[in-house]
């Protein structure tokens, strides 16, 4: 972000004293401008359009539209714009609806001002980045990455592959949390493929019964049509993220080959902004052609010395392979303070920064997979929701930057 541009607020309450407050907070810090208050969400609504800030700071309950519902209406009018939420209960089914409805971040009244002022920095980043995003320059280009001018389709979407060498660091879990963080924003539109071909648990984990799998997929990927794809793709019933799911039987692997289930990667990127691939820690071939035409690799570890170790060979196989160290975003799941293998030591050793850190919460992330309910949905305030939405927008921040190396490519 650049030093000079401030990110713009508009408070929404329909207290004054609290108004009042909140901009007595945020005064002080150089990287805020206040731009505007309302009392309701029917002005918010209408002062987000004349005003355009980066940020609104939302109260969820008012009298004439609660927050909620404003957040929506707001985020379908304009979607660059980020919403933070704020509610004197944390209740777990608001905080739910309020991602739901596309907000950023939903914090407890009274928030201290060090959460406020993160809040706003890390939603001010994104929206910055979004309302900059190249890649809507395309022309004849819609968000969910289809021409609309044009009878040849373009492959606009970008691929991310989810990958751990070392199986049990939480790839899947990273995986799917991370997509439906994605999938949260409006413009994007995002697809979670399940390359672990023999024993994917993509559906498991999101606690769906999927019939077609990617076989139907990659059985006609030389001749593929956006409606099979339609039929084949799940929509997950707690989102507006589809899924492809993996074979339903393990020996249904070897039907799919790797050739094949990259061609159909890459004509995904004609219907979905996003391509999220989780995959097995086992270098298989849909899983290397999965890498070849990955755009984002996130990297998967964990403190153990197996897992670092693993890391190490898997980044001097990208090394050979030339694969570029900055499609590599390097994560530590399971992450334990308490042990002195700090994400410092590990990305010095390996020369390549951890980015992303997940803390250790074992018990709770069975309790969300038993259920099939990812913490995203659930929890959007946890440690780890935070690190996944952190990850998310590391993510984001790499795909604009390669929106805009593409548009360069071209001239553009």
């Amino acid at each position: 972000m650049p030093a000079q541009e401030k990110i713009r607020v508009l408070i929404v309450d329909d207290i004054s004293e609290t108004r009042e407050n909140i901009q007595r907070l945020l005064q002080f810090d150089r990287n805020i401008e206040i731009v505007g208050n309302a009392n309701s969400g029917r002005q918010a609504i209408a002062l987000s359009q004349e005003l355009k800030p980066d940020v609104i700071i939302m109260d969820i309950n008012m009298p004439d539209m609660d927050g909620i519902t404003a957040t929506e209406e707001i985020r379908r009018k304009i979607p660059y714009v980020q919403i933070v939420i704020l509610s004197v209960q944390g209740d777990q089914s608001y905080m739910r609806r309020a991602m739901l409805a596309g907000a950023r971040d939903f914090l407890t009244k009274p928030p201290s001002i060090d959460e406020l002022t993160s809040a706003i920095n890390r939603a001010g980043a994104m929206a910055i980045q979004e309302r900059a995003r190249v890649a809507s320059t395309f022309t004849g280009i819609s968000s969910g990455g289809m021409t609309s001018s044009s009878s040849a389709p373009q492959e606009l979407g970008m691929i991310i592959v989810v990958y751990s060498p070392k199986g049990g660091t939480g790839s899947t879990t990273i995986a799917t949390n991370l997509a439906l963080n994605l999938a949260q924003k409006e413009e994007n539109k995002v697809v979670l493929v399940d390359g672990s071909l023999q024993f994917g648990d993509v559906a498991v984990f999101l606690n769906e019964q999927i019939q077609n799998s990617v076989i139907d997929l990659t059985a006609r990927a030389d001749e593929l049509e956006r409606e099979v794809v339609e039929d084949v793709a799940f929509h997950h019933s707690g989102s507006n993220l589809h899924i492809i799911a993996a074979p339903p039987r393990p020996e249904y692997a070897d039907q799919v080959d790797g050739e094949s289930f990259g061609k159909t990667l890459k004509y995904l990127c004609r219907m979905y902004s996003h391509i999220v691939v989780d995959t097995s820690s086992y270098l298989t071939d849909a899983v290397q052609n999965a890498i070849d035409n990955a755009d984002l690799i996130i990297l998967i570890t964990t403190q153990t010395i197996p897992a670092i170790k693993n890391a190490n060979h898997f980044l001097s196989l990208t090394d050979a392979s030339e694969i570029k160290r900055d499609r590599i975003i390097f994560v530590m799941n399971k992450y334990d303070k308490r042990s002195s293998i700090s994400p410092e030591r590990v990305g010095e050793s390996l020369r390549q920064k951890i980015a992303v850190s997940i803390p250790l919460e074992e018990r709770l992330i069975d309790y969300s997979i038993n259920r099939g309910i990812p913490i995203v949905l659930e929890n959007k305030t946890h440690p780890v929701s935070r690190g996944i939405m952190m990850l998310s927008d590391k993510v984001q921040e790499k795909i604009n930057e390669l929106a805009e190396s593409r548009l360069d490519s071209l001239g553009i």
